[in-house]
């Protein structure tokens, strides 16, 4: 009897030592999962969500996450009218609600092949073809408004004028490049997000 209860004994201890490296292994794994999961994918899964981003310059962005791109986030304001991009490496931190946050940790592949190729400077390109009025705010906090004239590698042409005017000659005030890297948010004028 003594050693049928032994064996028993034995075999549980064997069993929960079984159990605690397979959860150890597991949480392992969980954890070298979680280091290749990047920002873009987080976002991604949180697109329609309500978020706050903090920039490196100027007031947070808060709104609804609309879209996510290669290096990019777009947001339609809850702060203020129309839309912003935030560049990543503007971004010093983004805040979800808790479920939102768990969700976006387990990432199910919504993003697709285009959106990863949806550079910074394709969206200004973009912006520029279609003549928007921004608002751009660079690193230190200096402000500007105007239209995009170009867009090219690193940079970008703005024309200044009130953003409230359409792009005329007559409005323009002077002409700025601003490089990509000193981006921290764009402003998109109400209408055209």
């Amino acid at each position: 009897m003594r050693w049928q209860r032994f064996f028993e004994d034995l075999e549980h201890q064997l069993d929960s030592e079984w159990e605690a490296e397979r959860a150890a292994l597991d949480t392992e794994a969980e954890r070298l999962r979680l280091s290749r999961l990047t920002l873009r994918e987080r976002l991604q899964e949180s697109i329609g969500a309500e978020v706050t981003v903090d920039v490196d310059a100027g007031d947070p962005i808060r709104g609804r996450l609309t879209g996510v791109g290669a290096d990019w986030a777009g947001l339609d304001r809850a702060d203020g009218p129309g839309a912003a991009v935030v560049p990543f490496t503007a971004a010093s931190s983004v805040v979800l609600a808790e479920p939102d946050l768990l969700r976006s940790a387990r990432p199910a592949g919504r993003g697709s092949a285009l959106s990863e190729r949806m550079t910074l400077g394709f969206v200004l390109r973009d912006l520029a073809r279609r003549r928007v009025p921004v608002h751009i705010v660079v690193a230190g906090g200096k402000t500007w408004a105007g239209t995009i004239d170009r867009a090219g590698a690193d940079h970008l042409d703005l024309a200044l004028h009130d953003a409230a005017e359409p792009r005329r000659p007559s409005a323009v005030t002077g002409h700025r490049m601003v490089v990509y890297s000193a981006l921290r948010v764009l402003h998109l004028q109400s209408g055209h997000g």
